[in-house]
């Protein structure tokens, strides 16, 4: 029986998963949540592939992946019946039937983040889990200053981490944009690809500059060493989101809005 390959866009609080790639049975992760809930509705064993691996505590508002299945289901099933089967923490919201070739990564030409940052000298616990945390008053024009220096085609390796399995660390960031107010910052990344810890890097040595432990100069200079070893460390997971990824129109609209609370 020939298959169909279908696109799905889905969500999830990355707090209550060890990261999105399958692990050691028993362990949870947003892809064992999903293809066990899909599985449930073909009747069939279930592969997922994403269009990017999200680590332990790092959230998704437009996540997307694409699997193959021999069921033939309405569309519905793959939205309603599979969210009936999905744990809390984790939904899908739109699901499309796409070409055999169609493929969730390597179509991909963008990848939009958001990383969301409260300055204040306490920590609050109703946004724990959900937004990142520094105890330093940020100047935000400084970081926006640093920021721009990113902007255009790089060797990111000041930004990668050590176990970054990318062929290049050549990435194209097409824009950075920093809003709101120094006491709560949103930070939009939109880039053709990440390394592994990119965003959560670039967050770190932000603060840094907004903090004035780094200068705008200091932060170009330690830029163009291309050497994590004199960057300042990885920013915790809690205030990154995966808010979109692009592909080119022949697949339709495979992106959701930005949530308006986020």
């Amino acid at each position: 029986m020939q298959t169909q390959r279908y696109a799905l866009i889905l969500s999830y609080d990355g707090s209550q998963f060890f990261g999105w790639q399958k692990q050691a049975q028993g362990i949870a992760t947003v892809q064992a949540a999903l293809e066990h809930a899909l599985a449930q509705i073909a009747g069939e064993p279930i592969d997922t592939t994403t269009a990017g691996r999200t680590d332990t505590g790092v959230h998704a508002t437009a996540q997307v992946v694409h699997f193959d299945t021999h069921a033939q289901r309405p569309i519905s099933a793959w939205v309603r019946g599979v969210n009936a089967h999905l744990p809390d923490g984790v939904a899908v919201w739109h699901a499309q039937a796409v070409a055999p070739h169609f493929h969730a990564r390597f179509d991909a030409f963008g990848r939009h983040y958001r990383y969301v940052l409260q300055s204040s000298p306490v920590r609050s616990p109703l946004l724990m889990g959900r937004v990142g945390w520094t105890h330093y008053p940020l100047n935000l024009d400084n970081m926006r200053q640093a920021a721009q220096l990113l902007c255009g085609e790089h060797d990111f390796s000041t930004f990668r981490a050590a176990e970054c399995q990318a062929k290049s660390p050549v990435k194209t960031m097409y824009q950075i944009t920093l809003s709101g107010s120094p006491h709560f910052i949103k930070m939009d990344f939109h880039a053709n690809a990440f390394l592994h810890h990119m965003v959560r890097n670039i967050v770190g040595a932000l603060v840094y500059v907004g903090a004035g432990r780094l200068t705008v100069a200091q932060f170009a200079e330690m830029f163009a060493q291309r050497s994590r070893l004199r960057a300042p460390p990885t920013f915790m997971p809690d205030g990154l989101y995966l808010t979109g990824v692009d592909y080119p129109p022949e697949w339709g609209v495979l992106r959701q809005p930005v949530p308006e609370w986020l």
